[in-house]
């Protein structure tokens, strides 16, 4: 299968644990990646690279998804080559602080990224998408949105929203193919959770007493983003050990 005949698909956050994890495994299912990145397009290169060796297809990208104008200028240039029929919104950022003493500067960012980003990446995706009558889109938002969790008011408030938003969405676009779930991640191993999160308090935390695997998380998207899934939509699906 060449890159002309395979389906196309762009994560964004594509570069990170998580994402780099669903890059593989969606590139391994035969999708065309496009791995986006935001300032390091060196760590996306690495994922395309991996993804080359392991006899997949991939290409990067950069650009900051807060950006609507920059955004809008890389995707007219992707949809220059086709339609894009997987999106993964895998794009997230956190800065924590309890409300009381959270900046103005942190509640909007974070919502910038992972909300606004949402919807600039998403928007200029949706008629060509439509027009192949096939489409998969899944957002990747928390656990802490489902659950609230202190310090995260803004993090937590940004994946609540995309969950709101897709199930909207979904109710628009079902009857062209196109299918929009979310799934929302629990405490998933990676180098931020690490930090984060000490081995004996994720035993505490987590029914299942461990952490989940990135590449969990992969093979739920993957799923959802398979010719099979295609009757499930406008849902919000929890990976989290049991947390709720």
């Amino acid at each position: 299968m060449t890159t002309t005949t395979r389906r196309r698909a762009l994560v964004t956050g594509g570069s990170g644990d998580i994402g780099g994890a669903i890059c593989r495994r969606l590139a391994a299912d035969g999708l065309h990646v496009i791995v986006h990145a935001n300032a390091n397009r060196g760590r996306a290169e690495s994922v395309v690279t991996a993804i080359a060796e392991a006899g997949g297809s991939a290409e990067a990208i950069a650009f900051d998804v807060a950006d609507g104008e920059a955004t809008a200028a890389a995707l007219q240039a992707l949809l220059a080559e086709g339609p894009v029929q997987v999106l993964v919104n895998n794009a997230g950022i956190h800065d924590d602080a309890p409300m009381a003493g959270m900046s103005d500067a942190q509640w909007k960012r974070v919502i910038d990224v992972s909300l606004h980003g949402f919807f600039h990446v998403t928007r200029p995706l949706l008629l060509p998408m439509a027009r192949t009558r096939w489409g998969r889109i899944v957002s990747v938002s928390s656990v802490a949105a489902v659950l609230g969790n202190r310090g995260q008011a803004n993090y937590a408030a940004a994946k609540a929203a995309l969950h709101g938003a897709s199930k909207s969405l979904a109710r628009e676009m079902a009857s062209r193919g196109i299918s929009v779930n979310v799934i929302a991640p629990g405490v998933i191993a990676g180098a931020m959770t690490a930090k984060m999160f000490p081995p004996e308090q994720v035993k505490q935390m987590v029914p299942a007493a461990r952490a989940g695997t990135p590449e969990e998380v992969a093979a739920l998207v993957a799923f959802l983003c398979s010719d099979a899934a295609g009757y499930i939509n406008g849902q919000v699906i929890g990976i989290n050990g049991g947390m709720g």
